[in-house]
């Protein structure tokens, strides 16, 4: 009797973990319509791989350089969950359970992840040592946890899509995702933690959830919330970063950014390093009556231009919450000067729009340590340090300016390639003081201001021997102009030797393959397999390039901030939008016709380069790029959503599609071979495998009905 109640209670915690874990199928669902699960759903997707990508690089060091690897596991799991869908037995940990899982793996925060390239800089003095063995390990495990943390959640999402029809589960998905790019909109502007984050993804899993499994979703959660918010302590948030202040003993504070250590120093101007003060020593400050300082950060460069007498600074940073941390903390109080102007946007795009005229810029220190956005691999400078940016700089310059850059620069090459591209600029060999001892500084300085400097009072440039440990001149002098490569707006590779393909990313992609094609074997029943959606994948492949194409030439004509980056996305997924509607509403019967115009537009984008659409008119700027840039992704979302209309099964198709924006991701890295703007040749090729496949695909179905509707030919009977 002891024995049969025994077993009966373990089968009733059986049944009772079982339905856990499809939580998806039972029939006490709070929200039962599929349509609003799908928009949840999509909602909750969107807004935690978003979360992924702002959370998980602010913990572990440098991931924020590869933040679009963490945009692809996210592709790859949503595509893979969905192509789970269709297997009946299929068991995986629940999606709060891998969330905890993920919490407490950044939580341990074992990994530094100190690169030793030497193809492409890194920010650090130290990169260039020996990486640890187990530093390797951390892309791996941090995609594989991210893509398998999609995987439950998609496959719910797929078995949605077999419910209704194909553009309406589309419509539902679209607006979800919408909603979510908005709802993290207001958390950027807010500069809101990320407790609030996981609270608003823990509400979006409970409205998902049913009775039964309530209770755990909320006590897992609840877990993983205070393990979110014993991190968080003693952090300030900005729309880029996490930020920690560490006091020093001489006074002031350490800004310590995404663990990268010491990004930025808010001390007294006496203690910062000698190349902030190296233009004011050679020329008197008090001669600068106007000067903009780019990447102004926490406001140690403004304080050493107050300090030498500069009259008026236009202070250009970035970031809100640092410049906010600078005004309350920096022991110098530079910006309650009333001399000082603060402006709160992008670098290039300021150097673009401004009309005024300065006599000194700087370029101070704009190592960003995270990239645009999830999409490219660029980072949030790349366009302020290219050869077309440095004549801006020129054209804002009075007739007796100088531009200046100085940084921690890490390796000779980048210092020699940057100053090439500034005497370029000018057409003018630039003055250049480096500096040895920790890391390998130096100021790079051009423009008409050195024509007053004494004759013969600097040769070429050379170097003395030094032993020194401390930051001191080695080397100083006119630096010759070559014709080495040049950081351009169409290639805006400063930290990258020469046009290449560095080892760390072809290993970085060639594991996102292993995972993709491991995945898709393993998860994908073969009867999915066998009806995977070619044509799909094609079309999504070339929509991620060309996604990606019309991200970085907003970032260049408008400016690399979370805004400009949030209203980009918005628009596109609006276009996508539209494109829906307009299938919904209109038959459209011959779609060659729109792939035609498609073609015609991309050419048109291919034969206008980027740097033609900068004009002086912002309004004008605005309304050529997106024409430029929206028509075409408007013409691809009506081919995709005519294509998705008609697919007999919209959960493979959706997943190949998934899978094919995955591949396109990858693709982006094409672009520090070739550059930005040949990416539409790529869109190009691949929207005419997708057009050649539905012509193959189309010509098949035509056929068949053809055979189906002949007469069965009659039985001849020999007698």
């Amino acid at each position: 009797m002891s024995r049969s109640v025994t077993q009966v209670s373990s089968n009733r915690n059986l049944v009772w973990l079982r339905s856990l874990l499809r939580s998806d199928k039972s029939k006490t669902l709070f929200i039962t319509n599929p349509r609003v699960r799908i928009f949840l759903l999509a909602f909750a997707m969107l807004f935690f791989e978003l979360l992924c990508i702002r959370w998980i690089p602010s913990y572990v060091r440098f991931l924020s350089y590869f933040n679009n690897f963490v945009l692809l596991a996210s592709f790859l799991g949503i595509g893979l969950g969905m192509l789970t869908a269709r297997r009946e037995r299929f068991w995986f940990p629940p999606f709060p359970l891998m969330v905890l899982l993920l919490a407490i793996i950044v939580m341990w925060n074992k990994f530094d992840l100190q690169i030793s390239s030497t193809q492409v800089l890194y920010y650090g003095a130290g990169e260039t040592q020996g990486a640890r063995a187990d530093n390797y390990a951390v892309l791996p495990i941090i995609f594989g946890l991210v893509t398998a943390c999609f995987i439950p959640l998609s496959r719910s999402f797929g078995q949605l899509f077999t419910q209704i029809r194909p553009l309406t589960s589309y419509t539902f998905d679209i607006i979800g995702s919408l909603v979510g790019i908005a709802c993290f909109s207001v958390i950027s502007f807010f500069s809101l933690p990320p407790l609030v984050w996981f609270v608003i993804l823990t509400l979006l899993i409970l409205a998902l959830s049913s009775r039964q499994t309530v209770l755990y979703v909320a006590a897992t959660f609840l877990i993983s919330l205070i393990i979110v918010g014993q991190l968080q302590l003693n952090a300030y948030w900005s729309p880029y970063y996490k930020i920690l202040l560490h006091p020093l003993p001489q006074g002031g504070y350490i800004v310590d950014v995404n663990n990268a250590g010491g990004h930025q120093a808010m001390v007294p101007w006496q203690y910062k390093e000698p190349f902030y003060r190296r233009v004011y020593e050679l020329f008197q400050g008090s001669s600068f009556h106007h000067a903009m300082i780019l990447g102004a950060g926490s406001g140690s460069d403004v304080s050493t231009a107050l300090v030498y007498g500069v009259n008026s600074v236009t202070a250009v940073e970035i970031d809100p919450t640092i410049q906010q941390l600078g005004a309350r903390f920096n022991p110098d109080q530079p910006y309650s000067d009333p001399r000082v102007k603060v402006v709160i946007n992008d670098g290039r795009s300021f150097l673009q729009n401004d009309k005024g005229k300065y006599d000194l810029i700087i370029f101070a220190l704009p190592d960003s340590l995270t990239l645009t956005s999830s999409n490219t691999s660029l980072r949030l400078e790349s366009f302020l340090l290219t050869e077309e940016s440095i004549q801006a700089a020129r054209a804002r310059l009075t007739n007796d300016g100088l531009v200046v850059f100085y940084n921690f620069y890490r390796d000779d090459w980048l210092v020699q390639k940057l100053a090439n591209m500034a005497g370029h600029a000018f057409n003018q060999e630039p003055l250049v003081s480096t500096y040895g001892g920790w890391g390998r500084a130096a100021t790079i300085m051009v423009g008409p201001r050195l024509r007053t400097l004494p004759a013969g009072m600097f040769g070429p440039y050379h170097e003395t021997a030094s032993t020194s440990k401390d930051l001191r001149v080695i080397g100083e002098g006119y630096y010759p102009l070559t014709n080495d490569t040049m950081a351009t707006d169409d290639w805006p590779f400063l930290y990258l030797r020469d046009h290449s393909f560095p080892l760390i990313y072809i290993f970085g992609l060639l594991m996102v393959a292993i995972y993709a094609l491991g995945g898709t074997l393993l998860l994908a029943p073969r009867k999915t397999l066998r009806r995977f959606d070619w044509h799909m994948f094609f079309l999504g492949v070339a929509f991620m390039v060309l996604e990606v194409k019309s991200l970085t030439t907003f970032s260049l004509l408008f400016g690399s901030t979370w805004f400009v980056n949030s209203l980009v996305f918005f628009a596109i997924l609006s276009s996508v939008l539209l494109a829906v509607l307009v299938n919904i509403r209109l038959k459209i019967r011959r779609i060659s016709i729109w792939y035609l115009l498609l073609f015609g537009v991309l050419v048109l984008n291919l034969f206008l380069p980027p740097e033609a659409l900068l004009l002086n008119n912002p309004i004008a700027r605005y309304v050529l790029a997106s024409i430029l840039a929206f028509t075409p992704v408007f013409l691809a979302n009506i081919i995709f959503a005519n294509s998705f209309r008609d697919s007999e099964a919209a959960d493979i198709s959706f997943a190949s599609n998934l899978l094919g924006i995955m591949v396109g991701g990858g693709l982006e890295y094409f672009s520090m071979l070739y550059g930005y703007h040949w990416l539409l040749i790529l869109v190009i090729i691949f929207y005419a495998c997708a057009l050649l496949l539905r012509h193959r695909r189309t010509t098949k179905i035509e056929e068949t009905s053809e055979a189906a509707a002949l007469p069965a030919p009659a039985d001849s009977k020999i007698g």
